[in-house]
C-alpha cells in the first residue's frame, strides 16, 4: 500500500512540476513575443536640452529598456530639441528621437532630406507653451514683447519654431520687434530680470528647469488667449497642431495660486526612420507602453501616454515594428 501511496506522490509531483512548467512557459510567451528573445545591438536617441522633459524621458526610457532588453546598448543625444531631432533622425545620425508634430510637419511640409523616411512610433504627451516674465513686468499679453529682450529658443528648436509663429501671429517681427534672446531651459530662467525680459518655453508639465526655481524666484506666466491660436490656424499647414487650452492650476502651484493659464499645446511623437530594425523598434514600442506608470512617477507628463492614442502618429505613418506592437494588443 505504501508503495501504491508513493506512486500517487511521485504522480501528482510531476503533474505539479508540468503545471508549473505550463505556467511559467504562458508567462514568458506573454512578456517575450512569440517566444523570442530580446533583440540586441546599438540604438542612438536624441533627446532635448538638459532641465528639460524630453532629457529625463530619455534617461527613464533607456533605463527601462536596459530591464527588457539587457543586450541593446542605448546610448542618448542631447539636442536643441525637436527640429534638430527630426533632422537627426532623417538624415540617419540618430535611431529614436521625441518631436513635437508641428516640428515633424514642417520638416515635411519644407520637404528636406530624408523627410520620406520618417516614421512614427508612439504619439507620447503634449507640450505646452509658456510665456515667462518676472512677477512685475508690465507684459500682460504677447503682443506688449514689443521692444523687450526675450529669448525665443535656440537655433533648431521646437521652441524656436512656435515663439517666432507666435510673434508674428500678434504682429510682432521677431528679427526687429524685440531684442532676441536664444536661451533653453537650462539656463533662460536664471537670465530672467537679467538681461531677459520674457522667455518662451515649450514642454511637458512640469518642466524641472521651471519647478526648480519657481520654489525661489518670483516670475508669471502670460497667457496666450484663443484668439491668437486662432490667428496661427491662418497660417502654414503645420500650425494645425496647434491647440487651444489651458495650462493646469497644478502645474505650478506655487507660481499659478490656483489660477489655470490661458495657452496652446501640440503633442509629442517618438519618430524613427523607414529602415530601423522592426523587432527593436516592436519591443521599444512595447517598453514605451508597459513603462508609463513607472516612468510617470518622475515625469509627470509621462502619465498621460495612452495605448488608445499612442498609435495615432500623425503627420507620419507608423514604423513597421510599431504596427506589429498595436496589431498584437488590445486597442
Amino acid at each position: 500500500m505504501s508503495t501504491l501511496f508513493s506512486r500517487i506522490g511521485r504522480r501528482r509531483a510531476l503533474q505539479g512540476a508540468g503545471a508549473a512548467a505550463v505556467a511559467l512557459g504562458l508567462l514568458l510567451w506573454w512578456l517575450l513575443p512569440l517566444g523570442e528573445k530580446p533583440p540586441t545591438g546599438t540604438i542612438t536617441f536624441s533627446t532635448g536640452t538638459r532641465a528639460g522633459v524630453y532629457q529625463k524621458y530619455g534617461e527613464l526610457l533607456r533605463t527601462e529598456l536596459r530591464k527588457d532588453m539587457p543586450g541593446l546598448k542605448v546610448s542618448l543625444r542631447t539636442s536643441a530639441g525637436s527640429q534638430e531631432n527630426v533632422q537627426k533622425v532623417a538624415s540617419g545620425e540618430v535611431d529614436f528621437a521625441v518631436a513635437a508634430a508641428d516640428a515633424v510637419e514642417t520638416y515635411e511640409f519644407e520637404d528636406r532630406p530624408g523627410a520620406d523616411r520618417l516614421r512614427g512610433v508612439a504619439r507620447l504627451y503634449d507640450d505646452y507653451v509658456q510665456l515667462v516674465v518676472p512677477v512685475d513686468s508690465t507684459v500682460q499679453s504677447v503682443a506688449d514683447l514689443r521692444g523687450k529682450r526675450v529669448s525665443i529658443g535656440l537655433p533648431d528648436s521646437g521652441v524656436r519654431l512656435i515663439a517666432t509663429r507666435l510673434l508674428k501671429a500678434a504682429g510682432i517681427d521677431p528679427e526687429e520687434d524685440i531684442v532676441p534672446r536664444y536661451a533653453g531651459i537650462d539656463t533662460g530662467p536664471k537670465r530672467l530680470g537679467h538681461g531677459i525680459d520674457a522667455f518662451f518655453w515649450s514642454g511637458g508639465l512640469p518642466t524641472d528647469g521651471l519647478e526648480r526655481i519657481a520654489k525661489t524666484s518670483s516670475f508669471r506666466f502670460v497667457p496666450i488667449e484663443e484668439d491668437l491660436v486662432a490667428k496661427l490656424h491662418e497660417m502654414a499647414a503645420p500650425t494645425r497642431y496647434y491647440r487651444a487650452t489651458n495650462m493646469p492650476e497644478s502645474a505650478y502651484p506655487t507660481v499659478q495660486n490656483g489660477y489655470a493659464v490661458p495657452t496652446m499645446a501640440v503633442s509629442n511623437v517618438l519618430i524613427t526612420r523607414e529602415d530601423t530594425d522592426p523587432r527593436i523598434t516592436e519591443w521599444l514600442t512595447r517598453t514605451v507602453l508597459e513603462s508609463r506608470d513607472g516612468i510617470g512617477a518622475h515625469v509627470h507628463s509621462a502619465q498621460l501616454v495612452d495605448l488608445r492614442t499612442a498609435i495615432y502618429t500623425d503627420p507620419l505613418q507608423l514604423h513597421e515594428g510599431a504596427r506589429r506592437y498595436y496589431a498584437s494588443v488590445k486597442l
